[in-house]
């Protein structure tokens, strides 16, 4: 937050110091996103999809589970999204943020990615990675996106000296790839008459 905090006299050395350090760790964790959004990719891809659900949580099938949980991750995620625009001074007209919003940042979070967990892994093992139209593809991709991204912003909090602009951004990707998820399938699924919704 503080990159340029040094006086202008003396900064040319912890600059170029620093920026090695800077670029080396977001480098590592955008390459481990990657990384984690191809494993994903390749493995619900190749291996052979069991076609039934292992549990469905006290839903009437897999359907509604995924979309309900998918739904309470993503207004969980919204909550995430207010609390670190109000800790960071963007939430309009909302004042200092009070100190509760950092833990409520954290565990709305924490509760939304627990949630995806049951989805993801029915998505995984249950139906693979799938083709079969467009909306299909796109729901494929953004699961695994998800996950790749999730993966770099937690390691991107772990990581010191990252620029400025890189939490917003992988925060961000983390949002927007749940927001595609639930659009591509969730919405879907509300939309259908011939779906049990619970």
């Amino acid at each position: 937050m503080a990159l340029g905090t040094e006086s202008s006299g003396s900064n040319t050395a912890p600059d170029s110091t620093r920026a090695p350090s800077a670029g080396l760790g977001i480098a590592v964790a955008l390459l481990t996103g990657v990384a984690v959004t191809l494993a994903l990719a390749v493995y619900s891809k190749t291996h052979d999809p069991a076609r039934r659900p292992l549990f469905t949580l006290g839903f009437s099938g897999m359907l509604p589970m995924k979309a309900w949980l998918t739904t309470a991750a993503a207004v969980l995620l919204f909550i995430q999204l207010t609390t670190a625009l109000w800790m960071w001074g963007r939430l309009p007209g909302a004042g200092r943020a009070p100190g509760w919003t950092a833990p409520v940042h954290r565990w709305s979070g924490t509760v939304a990615f627990v949630l995806t967990l049951p989805v993801a892994f029915h998505c995984i093992w249950a139906l693979g990675f799938a083709s079969s139209d467009s909306r299909v593809l796109v729901h494929s991709l953004a699961g695994c996106v998800f996950y790749g991204a999730y993966a770099a912003k937690m390691l991107g909090l772990r990581t010191r000296k990252l620029p400025g602009w890189a939490l917003p951004v992988l925060g961000s990707a983390v949002l927007l790839s749940l927001v595609v998820l639930w659009l591509s399938a969730s919405l879907w699924f509300f939309t259908r008459t011939d779906i049990p919704k619970f």
